[in-house]
């Protein structure tokens, strides 16, 4: 076993073992630590705990120091830092006339590095920007292109539930969230319904799949063939959460389907769900 703190660099962000070099550190206070992107000051998100040797990945590096009140004053004088660049960097982008939205600027705690997060729809030719940039900043300049997701992440807002955003709020990375998720939870797939503010499936697609798929593979599907205690015929709908169907029956086609609980027929084929091609072409670009 080992002793490590977990330290997160961002407010909602992925949670990064160091060795606690001999300190108790609470969880909350900031620390300075060396990263591949230099030195940087997180916050620690787990306090120190012993976690097992096979899970780290080695070497494990250890804190340089527990933030001071001076290391308090530089992230202060940063944030105003990564303001005037933002601005700078608008200014630039418009001047070489570059299809890229600025989204973030972000100064290494040590100034040696500014990082500048932006969107495109294309690849960027951004080599002149580049040099401008650092012909200004005189210090490593270095620019990353992100996902509308990351983007979403870090501008934060509101979704169409009336809360915050999920990956703004709590969601440390993102999950794969697929269109077929969307219609075994028996979604309309309407693409204003099923997407977020940034265009994408919605991560809380996710957050039930388990519970779906558990009951699916207990109730008949839409085209099943079942027996019920009025004769065999085909589901026509399902409410999974009810375990209620809607059932044509063979001996009276034209008569409204009737309803049955899934406890009360038994299945004699079962369906499958299935996106089909005109469902991917229409929700094209929403998945990722």
């Amino acid at each position: 076993m080992a002793e490590v703190i977990g330290v997160r660099f961002k407010e909602v962000g992925k949670i990064y073992y160091f060795d606690p070099a001999g300190h108790t550190i609470k969880k909350g206070q900031k620390v300075i630590v060396e990263t591949v992107r230099g030195i940087e000051c997180g916050e620690c998100a787990a306090a120190n705990t012993q976690v097992p040797e096979e899970s780290l990945v080695k070497p494990l590096k250890s804190i340089i120091r527990i933030a001071t009140p001076e290391d308090e004053k530089v992230l202060i004088s940063n944030k105003e830092k990564e303001k005037k660049a933002f601005q700078i960097c608008l200014e630039k982008i418009e001047y070489f006339k570059l299809d890229m939205s600025l989204v973030e600027v972000e100064y290494t705690f040590d100034g040696s590095k500014i990082l500048f997060f932006y969107t495109a729809p294309e690849r960027v030719d951004f080599r002149e920007l580049v040099k401008s940039l650092a012909a200004v900043f005189k210090v490593r300049i270095e620019l990353r292109q992100i996902g509308v997701r990351d983007e979403a992440k870090m501008l934060g807002g509101l979704g169409v539930c009336g809360r915050p955003f999920c990956c703004k709020e709590f969601l440390n990375d993102f999950q794969p969230v697929s269109i077929k998720m969307a219609k075994e939870q028996g979604l309309s797939l309407n693409p204003v319904k099923i997407s977020g503010t940034c265009g994408r499936l919605m991560c809380c697609l996710k957050y039930e799949q388990d519970s779906y798929e558990y009951l699916l593979r207990s109730t008949p599907k839409t085209g099943a063939i079942v027996d019920t205690p009025d004769g065999r015929g085909e589901v026509v709908d399902v409410n999974l959460l009810t375990g209620m169907l809607k059932v044509r029956l063979d001996r009276y086609p034209d008569a409204a389907p009737g309803s049955y609980n899934k406890k009360t027929v038994k299945l004699i084929k079962d369906s499958q769900i299935r996106v089909n091609r005109d469902e991917i072409e229409a929700l094209k670009g929403i998945e990722e």
